[in-house]
């Protein structure tokens, strides 16, 4: 193999590493959301010992999170290795979202590469994948599940293999998977389609075997538990129709009716452009075209007939996931009693996500050994996508639109270099380069915007001057009133209250108590919660406060002590 493109997935690997981290690490805003705070405690309570896995008795709770171990039971373990803060919080997610890399970089680096190096790229340096990684959410840990065991399905199928050990893997996996979020359910009949195919020629009888064992053993276990905790075997699935039934005013059915027909039609379309899929779409597309036996395989694989048979079923196995899990986000219902497609939020997609990457990976691949018309085509497709967004975000279609038009366009003339023609390594690392160069644009422009949340820096002035043996009351905003309790490890001091600013004239102090008052600049100029949760400016707090002395300020956040009244 060309020594260029054997290195091509390594370099690819240590670059999405590297950016994944980076942005991690300078993007990270806090906590952040209503689910991080939940997931956390839950892991504070695994680790104290606390948790429990009985309902509510009255069944009111509308709270499928708490079944989901395997969000936060890892987390409960990185807080007993470093402490509860938010990064041990966020550590698992981020630990997922690499793996994801790592698989593919094992699964393709020598089958593959260039395939291995666009895949890697599409997934790991997708905004909302790094974006994910900062949040205690389950999306980027069902990404890894989800590759894990569809990658253990193809491979454990293969001639050769372990075929029984494989099975057992594949079915644990794919309770991991059901442990962290039920969307692996859209793989579902991805893989009862697999084992038909096999059934019907019979073939993988071992590797069947196994799994369909294993997972009947799972499944009876599973369903005992919660028939043993909450005298249901079926409480899960009925949790979750609790939960759609309780959200059913914004149903497609019900009170979204008028909204259904562009919900199933052409906004999932839209969606995808604007959330930057639209990229891994359209490479998507060109794998279902037949590879050619250009140089890139004959000259820089030395390819044999047995390569040419390997690749083809890893290419339909990805193209054909990706398909039926696109159209059952598209069309597939999250309720079993109600249609409610998925939300089209960025974050819902993650299970698409491999599969798909993939499939644009071999897309990549084929474009690179033919150019010619479909190049031209794909550039052109992603060019009028830029046109149609026409914004900041339509830059990562740009540049590999207007690659893949000079490629279709000038690859066969003279005057095109030698060592970036069609098939060639040169030509396979160029595209790799320009496809990381435009994924890269957004996550670094993140990188370099200040916080919108101010977390590190109330962190920081809440464990300087709001710690024991301080006594009395904390005024805060909507915001934090609902998980200050975090930034104590849930062990907030016995002395120390919170309350909301509205409160302040109904607070009475106890003698030797004090009173602050804690004003976070960001979160109130954060535009996703003053929408929806504050009503006031720091201005107006400061001006229920007009006799305040400043005790600290760390950035946009401000500590001022209060008179006594």
């Amino acid at each position: 193999m060309n020594r260029l493109l054997a290195r091509l997935p390594d370099w690819t690997l240590l670059l999405v590493v590297g950016l994944t981290v980076a942005y991690f690490l300078l993007s990270h805003e806090g906590l952040y959301a209503l689910d991080d705070y939940y997931y956390a405690r839950y892991a504070q309570q695994l680790l104290s010992g606390t948790f429990r896995v009985a309902p509510d008795p009255l069944g009111l709770l509308h709270d499928p999170l708490k079944e989901r171990p395997l969000v936060f039971g890892p987390v409960a373990l990185c807080y007993r290795l470093f402490g509860i803060n938010i990064i041990s919080s966020t550590l698992w997610p981020l630990l997922a979202t690499l793996g994801c890399a790592v698989l593919i970089w094992i699964l393709y680096r020598r089958r593959e590469p260039v395939v291995a190096a666009g895949a890697m790229l599409l997934l790991g340096l997708h905004y909302f994948t790094l974006n994910l990684t900062n949040y205690l959410y389950p999306d980027n840990i069902l990404m890894f599940w989800c590759l894990a065991g569809s990658a253990s399905l193809l491979r454990g199928r293969e001639p050769g293999r372990a075929a029984g050990w494989w099975g057992a893997g594949f079915a644990l996996l794919s309770l991991a998977a059901l442990l962290s979020k039920e969307t692996i359910v859209y793989y579902l009949p991805f893989y009862l389609g697999v084992l038909g195919f096999d059934a019907c020629r019979r073939r993988h009888g071992r590797f069947w075997g196994a799994a369909l064992g294993t997972g009947a053993v799972l499944l009876a276990a599973y369903l005992g538990f919660y028939q043993y905790y909450t005298h249901d075997a079926l409480y899960r699935l009925h949790l979750i129709e609790r939960t759609n039934e309780f959200l059913r005013e914004g149903n497609y059915l019900a009170g979204n009716r008028a909204a259904l027909l562009a919900r199933v039609t052409w906004q999932p379309l839209l969606f995808f452009a604007g959330a930057g899929l639209g990229l891994m779409l359209v490479l998507a597309a060109f794998g279902f075209a037949r590879p050619a036996v250009p140089r890139l395989t004959a000259n820089a694989y030395r390819a044999t007939d047995q390569h040419v048979s390997v690749e083809a079923p890893d290419r339909w196995y990805w193209l054909a996931l990706g398909l039926v899990t696109l159209i059952l986000y598209w069309v597939g219902s999250t309720s079993l009693s109600q249609y409610n497609p998925i939300t089209l939020l960025p974050r819902m997609t993650t299970p698409l996500l491999p599969p798909l990457a993939l499939a644009a990976g071999f897309g990549l691949r084929a474009l690179v050994q033919r150019a010619g018309v479909q190049a031209v085509v794909a550039g052109v497709l992603l060019l009028l996508l830029a046109g149609w967004l026409h914004n900041a975000a339509a830059v990562l279609y740009v540049l590999p639109g207007v690659f893949l038009v000079l490629l279709g366009a000038g690859a066969g003339r003279p005057a095109w270099p030698v060592s970036l023609r069609t098939g060639t390594p040169g030509l396979a690392a160029a595209a790799v380069l320009v496809l990381a160069g435009a994924l890269a644009i957004r996550p670094l422009h993140f990188m370099r915007k200040p916080s919108v949340s101010g977390h590190f820096a109330q962190d920081q002035i809440i464990h300087e001057h709001l710690r024991a043996p301080a006594r009395g009351v904390v005024f805060v905003d909507d915001y934090l009133i609902g998980n200050y309790d975090f930034y104590y490890g849930f062990q907030v001091p016995r002395g120390l209250r919170y309350r909301r600013y509205w409160a302040r004239d109904s607070v009475r102090l106890q003698p030797g108590q004090r009173a602050w008052l804690l004003l976070n600049r960001a979160t109130l100029a954060n535009d996703e919660l003053t929408r929806k949760l504050i009503r006031y400016s720091p201005d107006s707090v400061l001006s229920w406060y007009p006799r305040r002395r400043l005790v600290a300020q760390q950035g946009p956040v401000t500590l001022f002590e209060l008179p006594p009244r």
